[in-house]
């Protein structure tokens, strides 16, 4: 059965609408800051952070008191498709995806006395909760595996569709900036003390950001641009943190996806990576495009325009790129200069003007975790 992409959301710095998050990043402009924010930590920092009171405006017209940042967010997102569609989370035929790393984890920071929020800090917890305000007629399904769980849930949300349980499914992703997320990629000494570089010979690691983003799915075309192919996860099972040092387990999915949408890798108009711009990810992927026979692809990575937004990634640079396919450009990895890795890659550092009529999306995460999924322009 095929599976439809008919609507989509982010919500980010960059704007409360796909097309103002895309004219942003057409634009080359970035959500990354400068922050002296001792909320977050004690000394200045770089990250994608929402301006004071932005949230807040993307959400006036909703009743979200009691609501954390976090469900904001996702609330936003949400909202925002299913009122450009119609579509209703109280229909029995509709499911609903949860996609986050650590959901409402601000709780622990914001936790001084008593006992601690535990069950508000339980991620099935909060997708139910989010689900109640929609009136979900389904037990929201929760997907948190590290940063590739924003693809995964769009590869389940589909494989939900083709299976025939569900006509439509809504896929959503967030995370939010926290203090928690920024001091645990700081102790691995992963964050940069810049903006992040993807693939350049001067990156020095990632950047954190936040965001929410969301995609209807559904059986029908009507209203669709694009149709999902197929896609995989693996497991390079090297390390609790550090990837793969082959590449071949990425590459894996990679294959899996074009092969299993009966595509070559030739039929691919380009390739957005994870492209975290730490010294490892990096250095892995480039390894796997060339094992998956994509070293003269166009390779772009979109985290120079949001940073690393964790459970939201894999749905917004997703989204982002099926809107610059649809106006047939390729775009350029911001932050990018002189190629960093050992197996030479075709990264795009300029706006291209091609059309696209496939792309493949891949994600990478602690773990040892991996995900790739073709997408195909209508």
């Amino acid at each position: 059965m095929q599976v439809f992409v008919v609507a989509d959301n982010i919500v980010s710095p960059l704007g409360s609408t796909t097309r103002e998050n895309f004219d942003q990043v057409l634009l080359g402009n970035s959500g990354i800051a400068k922050h002296e924010n001792t909320t977050f930590a004690d000394a200045p920092f770089y990250g994608s952070i929402m301006a004071p009171g932005q949230l807040e405006n993307y959400t006036e017209t909703y009743k979200l008191a009691g609501y954390t940042r976090f469900e904001k967010m996702v609330i936003a997102s949400v909202a925002a498709v299913l009122k450009d569609t119609g579509c209703s989370l109280s229909d029995p035929r509709t499911g609903f995806i949860v996609s986050t790393t650590k959901g409402n984890i601000e709780l622990l920071e914001q936790h001084t006395t008593g006992a601690l929020p535990l069950q508000e800090m339980q991620l099935f917890h909060t997708a139910k909760k989010i689900g109640a305000y929609f009136k979900a007629a389904n037990e929201p399904i929760v997907i948190s595996s590290a940063c590739i769980s924003g693809l995964v849930a769009i590869l389940t949300g589909s494989r939900l569709i083709a299976s025939g349980k569900y006509d439509k499914v809504v896929v959503t992703g967030a995370d939010a900036f926290t203090r928690f997320v920024l001091s645990g990629f700081q102790s691995f000494q992963a964050v940069s003390a810049q903006p992040c570089q993807p693939f350049d010979a001067n990156r020095s690691g990632v950047t954190l950001g936040e965001g929410a983003a969301t995609v209807i799915l559904s059986n029908r075309p009507v209203g669709a641009k694009f149709l999902l192919g197929n896609g995989g996860i693996s497991n390079d099972a090297n390390h609790i943190s550090g990837p793969s040092r082959t590449g071949q387990e990425l590459a894996a999915v990679m294959k899996l996806a074009i092969e299993g949408s009966g595509l070559t890798p030739a039929n691919i108009g380009f390739v957005s990576a994870h492209g975290t711009a730490t010294l490892y990810n990096d250095e892995m992927e480039a390894k796997a495009l060339h094992h998956a026979g994509l070293a003269e692809t166009p390779v772009n990575s979109l985290k120079g325009y949001y940073g690393h937004t964790l459970g939201a990634a894999g749905l917004i640079e997703a989204i982002v790129s099926m809107q610059a396919a649809s106006e047939g450009v390729i775009l350029p990895t911001k932050g990018f200069e002189t190629l960093g890795v050992t197996m030479p890659v075709r990264v795009s550092n300029e706006l291209q003007h091609h059309k696209v009529n496939h792309f493949l999306k891949t994600v990478s995460g602690f773990g040892g975790c991996n995900a790739a999924m073709v997408f195909t322009r209508l």
